[in-house]
């Protein structure tokens, strides 16, 4: 009997968010449903890369960091993003500084609280906010390739929905009544921050994945 040919990972993602992770993963198999996604894409941690510090100003700057820094460990592609929620009334706060908004990284209802007591004031017709990511995907050899996109909407006064991770529960995208998590994982990849930034990175990943 002939044997399929062994798979090889071609692709990493550059994130430790198990949120994140499950979102690019399926905006990827959306893309090709006859990719073997599994096979071909492997997590940070999969590929024993390191857990990159954010020390950018600048998403698109965290994203070509982390990006770059995991080829250069692995000799794959890697793809990073960064993202955040920047508020009109703080100035596009906190943005790159939304993961560690109260102070500590990864502590999303306390950055959620924080933030929601800082716009305890606001009134409605002011709390207009957007997530935007910016994305980067690293060849070895290549040159970087950024990709941005954004999700708008108003900050909630209080969270609602169960879904998605982050500060999902108080953004109210524009031309719904739902929270971004009251929306099922499709109608979020649909249209998000990160939904966007993909398609436009879209054909570049599947060249590498299809080489």
């Amino acid at each position: 009997m002939i044997q399929a040919p062994e798979i090889t990972p071609r692709l990493v993602l550059a994130s430790h968010n198990r949120g994140k992770l499950r979102e690019l993963r399926a905006m990827i198999q959306a893309a090709d449903p006859a990719l073997d996604v599994d096979a071909l894409v492997i997590d940070a941690a999969t590929a024993q890369a390191s857990d990159v510090r954010e020390t950018g100003v600048t998403l698109e700057e965290n994203a070509v960091l982390k990006a770059e820094t995991i080829a250069a460990e692995t000799g794959l592609a890697a793809l990073a993003d960064d993202s955040g929620l920047c508020v009109d009334v703080l100035g596009g706060a906190p943005g790159f500084l939304s993961a560690r908004w109260s102070g500590r990284h990864g502590d999303d209802e306390a950055n959620l609280r924080l933030l929601l007591a800082q716009l305890a004031d606001v009134p409605a017709e002011r709390r207009g906010a957007g997530f935007v990511c910016a994305a980067a995907l690293a060849v070895p050899g290549q040159t970087t390739t950024v990709t941005r996109g954004q999700m708008r909407g108003v900050i909630l006064a209080e969270p609602r929905g169960n879904g998605g991770f982050g500060y999902d529960p108080i953004l109210q995208p524009d031309g719904l009544d739902q929270s971004a998590a009251e929306l099922t994982p499709e109608e979020k990849n649909a249209r998000s921050h990160r939904g966007e930034a993909m398609k436009a990175m879209l054909p570049h990943l599947l060249t590498v994945l299809r080489s």
